[in-house]
């Protein structure tokens, strides 16, 4: 038997959970930087917060375009 393996199949999804590593990183700088933030300075916990929110959202907005990507690419 030969011991080289083909490697069959698709690999769109080894490139999405490639993709989804910085995404994964980036939301969880921005929530730390967000816990220390308040800590150091309570009163500002609403406007941390909401801004906290708005940056995950574009964070997980390149997500979904690592996930649609290579559906559109030939």
């Amino acid at each position: 038997m030969d011991m080289l393996a083909e490697v069959t199949g698709s690999l769109n999804t080894v490139g999405y959970g490639l993709a989804a590593i910085g995404p994964g990183v980036g939301v969880g700088i921005v929530i730390g930087k967000t816990i220390e933030g308040t800590a150091r300075q309570p009163e500002m916990a609403g406007a941390l917060r909401g801004n906290m929110f708005l940056g995950i959202a574009l964070i997980e907005a390149l997500a979904l375009i690592g996930i649609a990507t290579p559906f559109f690419l030939p």
